[in-house]
C-alpha cells in the first residue's frame, strides 16, 4: 500500500464515521466501517513511511579486475548501484 491509498483509505473512513447520516446504508453499521477504514489507512501509512525511510536502502558494490592480455596492463572496474526490495 503506498501513501496515497493509505490517505486516501483514511479520508474514506473519516467521511463513513462523521459526515454521513447513521442508517443511510440499511443493515450496515457505517460508523464501524468508517472507524476500521481509517485504522487501516494509519497502519498501511506507517508501514509506508517505514519501508520508504531512507535507513532502508542499502547500496551494493562490485570491484573487478583483470589483466589486459595485449599490453598487461590491470584494468579495475567499480559498479555500484541500489539495492532495493
Amino acid at each position: 500500500m503506498r501513501i496515497g491509498s493509505a490517505i486516501f483509505l483514511i479520508a474514506l473512513g473519516a467521511i463513513l464515521a462523521w459526515a454521513i447520516t447513521p442508517g443511510l446504508i440499511p443493515n450496515v453499521d457505517q460508523t464501524l466501517i468508517g472507524y476500521i477504514l481509517m485504522a487501516v489507512g494509519v497502519i498501511g501509512l506507517i508501514a509506508s513511511l517505514v519501508l520508504a525511510s531512507p535507513g532502508r536502502s542499502r547500496r551494493i558494490s562490485e570491484t573487478r579486475s583483470v589483466v589486459d592480455p595485449n599490453t598487461g596492463e590491470r584494468i579495475t572496474r567499480n559498479e555500484s548501484r541500489d539495492g532495493g526490495l
